[in-house]
C-alpha cells in the first residue's frame, strides 16, 4: 500500500457566536485586516501567514477553529474519511469561487474541512 500524497494545510477559519466582534479583538490584538471582498462576505484575513477568516458559528455551537486541508479530490477524501470513522457535518460543496470543500468531524469528534483551490 502506498501512502497518500502530501495535504498541507492552506486556510483556517474561526467559527464565532459573534465573528464581527472576534474580527475585532483579533484585529486590535494582531493588526489582522479583516474584508469582506468576496462571495460569501466572510470576514477574510490575508495578512502574511495562512490565509483564513471568521465565519459565524451555527446556534448553539461554541466557537473552534477549522483547518483546511488541501487534496486533490474531495469527494475521494470523503469517503475515505468516513471509511476510518469520521462523519459528514457539510457534503462536497462547490463555492462561488469555484473552490470545492467538505466539512467531516473526525472519530475522537474534532471538526476538519478539506478543500481543492481553484
Amino acid at each position: 500500500m502506498t501512502a497518500p500524497p502530501p495535504a498541507p494545510v492552506v486556510r483556517w477559519q474561526i467559527l464565532s457566536p459573534d465573528p464581527d466582534a472576534t474580527a475585532c479583538f483579533y484585529g486590535r490584538l494582531f493588526g489582522w485586516t479583516a474584508t469582506r471582498d468576496n462571495a460569501l462576505g466572510y470576514r477574510e484575513i490575508a495578512d502574511g501567514g495562512i490565509g483564513g477568516g471568521v465565519w459565524p458559528a451555527p446556534a448553539g455551537v461554541p466557537p473552534f477553529v477549522q483547518l483546511f486541508t488541501a487534496v486533490p479530490d474531495v469527494a475521494a477524501c470523503v469517503a475515505e474519511a468516513e471509511r476510518l470513522g469520521a462523519t459528514v457535518l457539510v457534503p462536497p460543496s462547490a463555492l462561488p469561487d469555484g473552490d470545492v470543500m467538505a466539512v467531516l468531524r473526525d472519530p475522537s469528534g474534532l471538526p476538519f474541512a478539506v478543500c481543492t483551490l481553484r
